[in-house]
């Protein structure tokens, strides 16, 4: 039974479900829309949603607090915070959207697209 267990494992230990994580919020912050398979970006999406809730608080302990989220990337950080928060200042929320794609014609796994809205 699965009682109170939330989130996805992907067949992955802990540190490496993490670096998974990270490695799509860095590309969907950098690139602004990615594609991958249905359930990373549903798991992809509260993680993002997050981080674009501390940009738009844009203090310094939102920003130390991306920065650990993200792993010391500072790139990332900054065009979170410089781009993408500042576009959603005014929005409550629901800043990223999944667009369903076709099963893949190989090995049949569901895709889709997250992008900024």
């Amino acid at each position: 039974m699965r009682h109170h267990a939330k989130g996805r494992a992907f067949g992955r230990p802990t540190n490496q479900r993490r670096a998974l994580l990270r490695s799509l919020a860095r590309s969907l912050i950098l690139h602004e829309r990615i594609s991958t398979t249905e359930a990373k970006a549903k798991e992809l999406r509260p993680f993002v949603e997050r981080l674009v809730t501390y940009g738009k608080r844009d203090t310094l302990a939102s920003r130390r607090l991306a920065r650990a989220r993200m792993g010391g990337d500072d790139e990332t950080v900054t065009k979170l915070f410089s781009a993408i928060a500042p576009r959603y200042a005014d929005r409550a929320g629901g800043y990223t959207r999944i667009v369903k794609r076709s099963k893949s014609a190989s090995d049949g796994r569901k895709t889709a697209y997250i992008a900024f809205v």
